[in-house]
């Protein structure tokens, strides 16, 4: 499955962000023109309870030889330096790519979490609450078992 950089929607956290901010972020993310995988764009939050969505496109797992690793990293950086430059106070992250993508789950969570910490870490002066959110338990244990590593 190709990666939906369009940002128009689909299934999953992206439809389910879709459906909540309502009609307005559609028409907001067919002005961007889509994003490339490992960028990130921001657009009004709409009908969310947030300022802002940014958007990522995450990689599909193809075997682990063809760059996901390094494109997943960007999609983090990229979304915290546009959370930063923004003066966003949280961002939240689903597991990004775990889904139809593919990328395996405990490889997923434990680049995530170093991705994010080396980031916070090298910029001090960003103060950015970051919080991981699991949509169910195996996503919850997988982020636990990264964390705690």
């Amino acid at each position: 499955m190709p990666p939906t950089n369009s940002l128009l929607g689909g299934g999953g956290v992206d439809g389910a962000i879709h459906r909540a901010a309502g009609p307005a972020l559609l028409e907001a993310c067919a002005k961007l023109g889509g994003c490339p995988t490992g960028e990130a764009r921001l657009t009004p939050g709409f009908g969310l309870p947030a300022r802002y969505v940014i958007h990522t496109v995450g990689p599909v797992w193809r075997g682990g030889g063809h760059g996901e690793a390094e494109l997943l990293a960007a999609c983090y950086r990229n979304c915290l330096a546009l959370a930063a430059r923004h003066g966003a106070a949280s961002i939240a992250f689903p597991a990004i790519s775990c889904g139809v993508y593919g990328y395996p789950l405990d490889a997923a969570c434990a680049l995530a979490v170093e991705t994010l910490r080396r980031w916070l870490s090298e910029r001090p002066e960003v103060r950015l609450e970051v919080q991981l959110v699991a949509f169910d338990v195996r996503v919850r244990n997988a982020y636990q078992r990264a964390l705690a590593a």
